[in-house]
């Protein structure tokens, strides 16, 4: 099914006008004017191959998987598999078995932290380590495990750019620590973290380590052997593929250990009344039936993102971004928060005596989208003490009228208040 979807999409060189062609929602209007759409680090656009393949699954093959013998079922059992395996290939996992799907990198991180905690990984006065910039999604999960058993977070500082201070984190090494959570890449900062640094620090203390890495595997490729991360989650509906969808890696040995998240069906071997047993990995922590069309629709825009070279995808919005840090910096009164060394795709800033909300309220008149708020890091903003932040975040469709068109909007934003 997903080779019919993608005969076009071969191997090419990156064109942004011909990306751009891809994804039909670039096409419509928005208060009259074309759409300017710089909201990528809360959910990306679809290519049409992805809309297609929804499509196609439910148009042809719809039926349950892993269960039935018929044609149908086969049908889906072996794209879903497939979506699977691209997964794999993707981050460069050992194995497909590693690749737990997941609803989104929230309910993997959940999912760890539920079955770590009932592995009784964790007791009074041990410590999880995780950043000042987390998702609250690599927050809360966390606090909630430390209620039912007593250990503490420790958190590494940040300084005024938005880059760790790992003279801090050094210090925060010892043998009471059971696992280092830190994002990969922060959605409302842009810092991009020295994470094969940390790992490798946590690793010299035997201290496992998982990588939030949702605003990462869109920008630029991870390869999970290569950081020799314990443990990653990323979502699909941010590297453009459809939402409730996503990963949880980890490494066979770690998860074979652990307890699963939730009973149900396909995750079972045997059920008696007395007792149940449990089937290996990945089936172990996949109860129910799952989201098949999403899972489908995230191996063909694994393979829509694979047709390019992760590189240039990286070189073109670095370029883009630098191109934008400058536009911004020529307005009179507008401040970027995050301008960590090291930071990709994001540009959060504030304007003098202006509510964020109002910002994102009169760019949208222009048909220009973007995100307005604490971004689910209200802990970055207390760091900084503002209320809020107006966030254009980039994505592979982009261009350089689509920042034109921000500055813009911009500028209209202060002659309104002036």
């Amino acid at each position: 099914m997903e080779e019919r979807v993608l005969t076009k999409q071969l191997t090419r060189d990156f064109d942004v006008e011909s990306v751009r062609n891809d994804f039909p929602i670039l096409d419509r209007e928005v208060n009259g004017k074309p759409l300017c759409y710089l909201d990528n680090a809360a959910t990306t656009q679809k290519p049409g191959v992805v809309i297609d393949s929804l499509n196609y699954y439910y148009t042809n093959d719809n039926a349950n998987i892993h269960r039935g013998l018929h044609f149908l079922s086969e049908a889906a059992t072996a794209a879903y598999e497939n979506a699977r395996m691209k997964a794999k290939e993707f981050i460069n996992a050992i194995s497909a078995s590693e690749i737990i799907f997941v609803r989104g990198a929230t309910e993997g991180i959940n999912l760890l932290a539920s079955s770590l905690c009932r592995a009784g990984t964790f007791s009074e006065g041990d410590e999880i380590i995780i950043s000042h910039m987390e998702h609250h999604a690599n927050i809360v999960p966390w606090q909630l495990m430390c209620e039912r058993n007593g250990a503490k977070l420790s958190v590494i500082p940040i300084d005024d750019n938005g880059d760790l201070i790992m003279e801090e984190f050094d210090k925060m090494l010892n043998e009471r620590v059971k696992l280092v959570s830190v994002v990969h890449t922060s959605n409302s900062l842009g810092t991009v973290n020295p994470v094969k640094e940390i790992i490798e620090k946590a690793h010299s203390y035997d201290i496992p380590v998982l990588v939030d890495a949702a605003q990462a595997v869109q920008h630029d490729k991870i390869d999970v052997q290569e950081l020799d991360c314990d443990f990653l989650v990323f979502s699909g509906h941010k590297m453009y593929a459809p939402t409730g969808i996503g990963v949880l890696y980890g490494k066979a040995n770690l998860l074979e250990d652990l307890p699963p998240y939730q009973g149900g069906g396909d995750m079972i071997r045997t059920v008696t009344f007395e007792k149940s047993t449990y089937d290996g990995i990945p089936n172990k922590f996949e109860a129910g039936t799952p989201n098949i069309a999403g899972g489908i629709g995230l191996g063909v825009a694994i393979k829509y993102l694979r047709s390019f070279d992760m590189h240039e995808i990286k070189k073109y919005e670095h370029e883009l971004l630098v191109y934008g840090t400058e536009k911004l910096q020529e307005i009179d009164g507008l401040r970027l928060v995050g301008t960590a060394k090291n930071k990709t795709a994001v540009l959060s800033f504030v304007m003098d005596d202006i509510h964020p909300y109002d910002i994102g309220t009169i760019l949208d008149t222009e048909g220009v989208a973007i995100r307005t708020g604490h971004h689910c890091t209200q802990p970055i903003m207390q760091r900084y003490n503002l209320p809020a932040t107006a966030r254009a975040s980039i994505g592979i469709y982009n261009n350089h009228d689509d920042i034109d068109r921000l500055v813009a909007g911009l500028k209209k934003v202060k002659e309104m208040f002036i």
